[in-house]
């Protein structure tokens, strides 16, 4: 089954798609703002696509139901992402990608991010993906299995933002560092901002993301 996703259309024609997943407990709701506020400008033509996660127990909430991307057993960064959870929401996620493909939108004019949860799926699916994207955002996040990276990558110089709070209490800075250097040995195209902030975004960070997107898009 397709995921659900609400969307901020494009102004005038559409000409790009930056697909953006949300974080444990969050829906797409929860990120729909930031495409007005980033105010990208009309002539790129980008529409935003913000899925819903589907709705499954979590473990390390209780067994809690909420959106949740995978299971989380552990705190513990190498058993934190559930690889098989991992995996089956990066094929739905591709299904979203393929969707744009068959709208004609060029996989260099998509962009693929993600918040915590759906960062780990962004880092996770794009450097898997046979076509290239334009890039992926990766906030406050991490990876899961870098260790298979190596043996399952199809891209080696993909474009890749990522932003970390050097406060975060959910997702620690090492972690983000962690994933950043897997990626630089893999010669990516990495850059790598940090705010004085806890697992959130900032405007000084939105400042950045506006200016990273334009350079990808144009």
């Amino acid at each position: 089954m397709s995921l659900a996703f609400v969307e901020y259309p494009a102004k005038g024609e559409h000409k790009a798609t930056i697909i953006w997943l949300h974080g444990l407990g969050d829906s797409g709701d929860g990120f729909l703002p930031v495409a007005s506020q980033l105010a990208l400008p009309g002539e790129l033509g980008v529409r935003f696509v913000f899925p819903h996660a589907p709705v499954q127990p979590v473990t390390i909430n209780g067994g809690m139901a909420m959106r949740s991307w995978y299971d989380i057993k552990s705190m513990e960064l190498d058993k934190r992402a559930d690889e098989i959870g991992v995996r089956e929401s990066a094929a739905k996620i591709e299904q979203l990608i393929e969707q744009e493909l068959g709208k004609g939108i060029p996989a260099d004019k998509i962009i693929l991010a993600g918040f915590s949860q759906g960062g780990v799926i962004a880092l996770h699916l794009a450097p898997r993906l046979t076509q290239r994207l334009a890039g992926v955002m990766a906030l406050s996040t991490y990876m899961c299995v870098p260790d298979k990276l190596t043996a399952e990558a199809k891209q080696a110089d993909l474009s890749v933002f990522m932003a970390h709070g050097s406060q975060d209490q959910v997702v620690p800075y090492e972690a983000g560092r962690h994933a950043f250097d897997i990626l630089t040995t893999h010669n990516m195209d990495v850059s790598w901002q940090e705010y004085p902030m806890g697992h959130q975004v900032c405007g000084e960070e939105l400042a950045a993301i506006r200016q990273w997107l334009i350079a990808r898009l144009n």
